[in-house]
């Protein structure tokens, strides 16, 4: 499995168990498998639901700022990562 580099987290709600990252590197989709890396962060999940402007989408483009539930703590510039299946 590859990895490419689609982003960056800029902040986590840690009372809703969510985090807003930017797409710097690519794009990214519902039923995607991210994988989360920082100094105290590694750990891989797929995307069950994002929003732009609060509103539900299925994709999102290079360029977006997006929010996401995500199942562990992650911090500001964690680097996201989408799983490439080989």
């Amino acid at each position: 499995m590859g990895e490419e580099k689609i982003g960056v987290v800029t902040h986590y709600f840690s009372k809703v168990g969510a985090a807003t990252m930017k797409l710097t590197d690519g794009d990214l989709k519902v039923g995607d498998e991210i994988h989360v890396k920082g100094h105290t962060s590694d750990f891989k999940q797929v995307v069950e639901s994002m929003q732009f402007d609060h509103q539900p989408v299925t994709e999102a483009k290079k360029g977006s700022e997006i929010g996401m539930k995500i199942k562990e703590q992650v911090r500001e510039h964690d680097v996201v990562y989408r799983v490439v299946p080989e």
